[in-house]
């Protein structure tokens, strides 16, 4: 197996010659995600056991997940696992409700999940207090042990991701995925021994890190992207349509599958280039109809997904066989951080500092 290639192809031709390369940063945390991986289905994963047992007990009757940004698309694939793992009906909450309309709802037998990478968001904060007055079980997930998030919950999970310092979240992002894959596997009493061989599968997907760097030299110009993924590739697509917007400033637009043919697919033609999703299992199967109109349509696709969808987009990044469709998104979103990483560089920007944005942002 070749070592992985995440390196910057490129530097803007004005820095100076002593500054660090655009991207070095975000590049080192992309390529540090299979060896967090392996620390949390180590030592870390026994503090999850611990913490599933005790919620369990409690048997909670509905899943709400409270988060913003990067963390929102954890959430989103969290409720996608509580409903089809766990078979419960759970829901992505609104801290605004809380925080300015000042609502108190009735939350016995729920259990309320905040998820954060700094667990400093004060409306985050305000979210789980508020549910915790209201009778929820409240759990924090987040990459900050001591943080504000942690100390308002009974109950506290640590994605252990290490130190991020580039402001694009890589590796606290699939690090929040498998805290919550192992969390909900346990509450549901599930084996979780198909992990073991996600830091493998993480090396071998990101040893694709050349063929990205080629990829991303035709997007170069593009104005408009379009991303789109069903079931558990759906939050796939809206993180990497994020992870364009902020470091390469480029209008990413990420849509279901499903909800893109119901309208947007009107904004599509041969010059907005669109990033599918599609591995194998039930959800990348459901995206068949969604393929079929856009090369109905002659439109620029790159996938991410299986060898015969990589296959039928004419490029793309084909991801190992044999994974479960539930781990699917950890691997998924490696190319497309990858992709923004390049894109980003090969633009002229420096993905580690995108313009007016901060590690921490504190909404209220």
């Amino acid at each position: 197996m070749s070592a992985p290639t995440n390196t910057p192809t490129s530097a803007p031709t004005n820095a100076p010659t002593n500054a660090p390369a655009p991207g070095r940063l975000m590049a080192t945390e992309i390529a540090q995600q299979p060896e967090v991986w392996a620390g949390l289905l180590g030592a870390g994963q026994q503090p999850i056991t611990e913490v599933a047992r005790a919620v369990r007990a409690r048997r909670p009757r509905f899943v709400l997940l409270a988060a913003r940004g990067t963390s929102d698309h954890a959430a989103l694939y969290a409720k996608y696992l509580v409903e089809t793992v766990l078979g419960l009906p759970a829901g992505l909450a609104s801290p605004s409700s809380i925080t300015a309309y000042e609502a108190r709802m009735d939350l016995r037998d729920v259990l309320l999940i905040g998820i954060s990478q700094s667990g400093g968001s004060p409306d985050l904060v305000q979210t789980l207090q508020a549910g915790r007055e209201q009778g929820a079980i409240t759990l924090a997930v987040t990459n900050n042990p001591g943080s504000p998030l942690a100390e308002a919950c009974e109950y506290e999970v640590d994605v252990a991701a290490g130190p991020e310092r580039a402001v694009a979240a890589t590796k606290t992002y699939t690090a929040q995925l498998l805290a919550l894959h192992l969390l909900i596997a346990h509450l549901a009493d599930q084996p979780v021994q198909e992990t073991a061989r996600l830091p493998e599968w993480g090396e071998t997907v990101l040893a694709h890190g050349d063929e990205v760097a080629a990829l991303a030299g035709r997007y170069r110009f593009a104005d408009r992207i379009v991303i789109t993924g069903r079931g558990f590739s759906y939050p796939t697509a809206r993180e990497a349509g994020l992870k364009l917007m902020e470091t390469c400033y480029v209008s990413a637009q990420a849509f279901s599958g499903a909800d893109l043919l119901h309208g947007p697919m009107a904004l599509i033609d041969r010059q907005v280039p669109v990033l599918t999703v599609v591995p194998d299992g039930r959800g990348g199967a459901a995206m068949a109809p969604v393929v079929d109109r856009l090369e109905e349509l002659g439109v620029d696709q790159l996938c991410v997904g299986s060898p015969a969808a990589v296959a039928r987009a004419g490029r793309g990044i084909v991801l190992p066989e044999d994974v479960p469709e539930t781990l699917t998104p950890l691997l998924e979103i490696l190319p497309l951080q990858q992709l923004a990483l390049h894109l980003a560089v090969g633009r002229g920007e420096d993905p580690d500092a995108p313009r007016g944005l901060k590690k921490v942002t504190g909404t209220v």
